[in-house]
């Protein structure tokens, strides 16, 4: 028996019925916060080189925001869903295919975009800055990588009926030889009683496109986040590694520095150590180290 809703349609009478522009429909983006970590240039032979975390921008070829820098990213298709086009960004702009790749948020503030209603769903990918090969895309200028600074400048809490409210101001700064981008970011948390919400905002913002500061952001945030807790960093590794290399890793992400043994003892059972050592490296050489894959 054929359910009738309540103007006496059936479901296929109502689908032959039903008309789409009824409904305003937004564009979807993929946006891709693809992070990386690369040596510092030696400057002693027997030193190991430090570590930098680093952000893939592309330069706009095209309007709106031109020969400004931007995440990568591009609009759904329709025979894709947001993780396929994300995945296929990913691989048109740095030749890689099976990364760790997790979605971030979906961003639709009003006016994020000048041409029009477009929400922005946003995804982090971890690589290994040795496999990488740059591609600027077809609506891109360039591509580069981009130093990444996120630091807490201000933070202020209030207290209101039934809760608080904190507000943090971060100065998110990127650094290349293409220039410097800055912008300052703000989040404010507001936790109550039956509820709580964290709101991304941005309070100046010098060269990049969109709200892309916003979503770089956030995005920083969720890594270091899940840094302490899980083995996300060694998706930024090579195969193999030293323990003092992993260390670095760390630290470049958590912006601080981090006791040895407590370190060693963080991550001893998330890791493997292999046959190899470091070779050629003009120090004493160190056993490698491998992630360790579930059982």
């Amino acid at each position: 028996m054929d359910r009738r809703d309540r103007d006496g349609l059936t479901e296929r009478e109502f689908m032959e019925k039903y008309t789409v522009d009824h409904y305003e429909r937004p564009s979807v983006a993929a946006d891709m916060v693809i992070f990386t970590v690369t040596n510092t240039e030696k400057d002693n032979y027997r030193k190991l080189p430090g570590k930098e975390l680093r952000v893939l921008l592309i330069r706009r070829g095209a309007h709106p925001f031109l020969a400004h820098w931007a995440l990568p990213g591009g609009f759904v298709r329709p025979n894709e869903t947001t993780e396929m086009a994300a995945a296929r960004e990913l691989r048109e702009e740095t030749g890689l295919d099976h990364v760790y790749l997790e979605q971030l948020h979906t961003f639709s503030d009003i006016g994020r975009d000048p041409r029009a209603w477009v929400m922005s769903c946003s995804y982090m990918a971890l690589i290994d800055s040795g496999k990488v090969r740059l591609e600027a895309g077809d609506d891109a200028a360039d591509a580069a990588w981009f130093k990444v600074s996120y630091r807490l400048l201000r933070e202020q809490k209030e207290l209101v009926e039934d809760g608080s409210v904190k507000t943090q101001q971060y100065e998110l700064k990127l650094s290349a030889e293409a220039g410097e981008l800055v912008a300052i970011v703000q989040k404010t948390v507001t936790i109550r009683s039956t509820l709580s919400s964290t709101v991304y905002s941005m309070v100046s913002n010098e060269g990049l496109a969109f709200d892309h500061a916003k979503i770089i952001a956030y995005a920083i945030e969720r890594l270091r986040g899940k840094v302490n807790d899980s083995d996300i960093a060694l998706h930024l590794m090579p195969q193999r590694f030293t323990l003092t290399e992993l260390q670095q890793v760390y630290e470049v992400i958590l912006d601080k520095e981090l006791l040895k043994a407590a370190f060693r003892r963080k991550v001893a059972d998330l890791v493997v150590e292999t046959d190899h050592y470091t070779e050629h490296a003009g120090h004493r050489p160190s056993r490698l180290y491998r992630r360790r894959l579930e059982d």
